[in-house]
């Protein structure tokens, strides 16, 4: 839960802190959380989903506003998170779900009770709130299941924790732009110091993440602003955290 809500790997957040996986926590317990992330394209007005960030970001008037984890679609193709442009087609409280028929029939596969529609409730995936997209069954909705943010098990949609949906689903408009890209590699330089940032490639859209890394960092003339030792580290955790990598 506390990786969830964070946007970091809780086997990170363990490591960093000496913590034993199998420890039991106190309350009261103090730890430090490193999520520092470079953002990965800048909106005027609306949305950005970096699928291997497991990220949404939301701008107004060209400002950051918000940025937070979110669940999104399985590894396997027919459940991958759509890549492209969208715009937000519809708002809805307490939706009904209408089950796709690709769904219904992975239900009927694992020998469950086929649903069509799930009214609204306590046992709707769909929580209390969705915003529906104009990609085909593709919707940014609140998740009765909060340990699934940050993680790719979604068949798709983007699910939101619900003390942050509660509060992004009054500021989305209809007609809103949005965005979902796949950026595994992220370069930014702050105070003269060069971050690099390496994410899985979860869909397996990149033919080497080492080339990508490089064509970035030539691009933006920092190859010689960089320690290659440093940049291959990051390469390797692939922690999807912001690390300096500055010579």
């Amino acid at each position: 839960m506390i990786g969830a809500r964070f946007g970091v790997d809780w086997r990170i957040i363990a490591k960093e802190n000496g913590f034993d996986s199998k420890q039991i926590y106190r309350t009261g317990q103090e730890f430090s959380i490193n999520n520092l992330r470079i953002v990965p394209k800048v909106y005027d007005n609306g949305i950005i989903v970096n699928v291997p960030d497991r990220m949404l970001y939301f701008f107004q008037n060209g400002v950051l506003t918000t940025a937070f984890p979110v669940g999104l679609g399985l590894p396997q193709e027919e459940w991958q998170t759509p890549i492209g442009p969208f715009s937000i087609a519809l708002k809805t409280t307490n939706p009904t779900w209408f089950v796709p028929k690709s769904i219904q029939k992975e239900m009927e596969k694992k020998g469950q009770e086929v649903k069509t529609i799930v009214q609204p409730g306590k046992d709707n995936p769909l929580g209390r709130y969705a915003i529906r997209t104009t990609l085909e069954n593709i919707l940014i909705h609140e998740t009765i299941w909060p340990t699934t943010i940050y993680q790719w098990s979604s068949h798709g949609c983007i699910r939101v924790s619900p003390e942050i949906m509660e509060r992004f689903f009054d500021q989305v408009e209809t007609g809103m732009a949005g965005e979902i890209i796949y950026q595994p590699v992220n370069v930014a330089v702050r105070e003269n110091r060069v971050f690099l940032q390496v994410t899985k490639d979860i869909y397996k859209k990149i033919s080497s993440i080492d080339n990508e890394v490089r064509v970035i960092v030539e691009e933006r003339g920092l190859s010689d602003k960089v320690d290659w030792i440093k940049v291959q580290d990051v390469i390797k955790k692939k922690t999807g955290i912001a690390e300096d990598v500055t010579l």
